[in-house]
């Protein structure tokens, strides 16, 4: 049985963090959290608070000086903890309109053990840089792919020393059906973002690809890889892939009807400092 240590679990969650970075967002670290933040990719994926430890008499400043941050941005957070969640941030998390999703949110790690991958399939490798705007094509629209593009090409082609973005294509007869990207550090690897095209999902695709994510083929990192699951029937197939359970966290987010509003600034006042008047 698979059992990740407390370093091989911040191994990965930091590789997830430095993903982020590489991709042009920022970490700010506050008492009791890290705000992970990617103010020109405003999917929760790319912004989320990762809750440490934030005693009840601290509590509301937190979660004020927390959602003023991405709420000046106009960005949705989700807020991230380990369970089980203590009682007084499940209160106030919920007093502020956030609900826990349905599906925690599943860490795996590469176990080491054979892949269940059935053998036929898609054909997969890693992509080329003049396949770029295929890649991009899986994750954003034609307004946003400009943005991304950018991004992607300065983590893949310019990379920090230490660090390697790769992305991966599946294929078919009529082109790039699956895509994911992953990301090295150091010994740690994440296999991050795995997309497929509507008319070609359930057909082995991604499987395939994540398979090939790891393989001696693909020189995968001998760290050992690490995705996350957002459902337990994608979780169980990453199990069947040689991956295994390494943590699980519970997310808040708002409620797609939530509006979010900044209240008014107020009524114009006077500078509150003044610079001095004379020597």
């Amino acid at each position: 049985m698979y059992d990740p240590t407390p370093a091989a679990v911040e191994s990965a969650l930091d590789n997830e963090l430095h993903f982020v970075l590489a991709l042009g967002g920022f970490a700010l670290r506050i008492a009791g959290a890290t705000l992970v933040t990617h103010e020109r990719l405003p999917s929760p994926r790319f912004n989320f608070v990762a809750v440490h430890d934030v005693a009840p008499a601290r509590q509301t400043a937190f979660f004020e000086r927390a959602l003023d941050h991405y709420f000046q941005r106009a960005i949705r957070p989700t807020f991230r903890l380990r369970p089980p969640v203590p009682a007084h941030l499940a209160a106030a998390l919920r007093q502020l309109g956030l609900r826990p999703r349905a599906d925690p949110l599943d860490l795996l790690r590469d176990a080491g053990g054979r892949s269940e991958a059935p053998p036929l399939g898609p054909a997969v490798r890693a992509a080329s840089p003049s396949d770029l705007d295929a890649v991009c094509a899986f994750w954003t629209t034609e307004r946003e792919r400009p943005e991304f593009r950018s991004a992607l090409e300065v983590a893949w082609m310019h990379p920090n020393p230490g660090e390697r973005m790769r992305p991966v294509l599946a294929f078919n007869e009529r082109g790039a059906v699956s895509a994911a990207l992953v990301y090295e550090r150091g010994c740690a690897a994440g296999i991050y973002a795995v997309a497929t095209r509507a008319d070609a999902r359930g057909q082995g695709a991604a499987s395939a690809l994540v398979a090939f994510a790891r393989s001696a083929e693909f020189g995968a990192s001998p760290g050992g890889a690490s995705i996350f699951a957002t459902s337990p029937r994608l979780r169980a197939r990453l199990e069947k892939l040689g991956f295994a359970l390494a943590a699980s966290f519970v997310e808040y987010d708002l409620p797609r009807d939530a509006e979010l509003a900044i209240p008014p600034a107020g009524p114009p006042s006077p500078p509150r400092w003044r610079p001095p008047r004379g020597s």
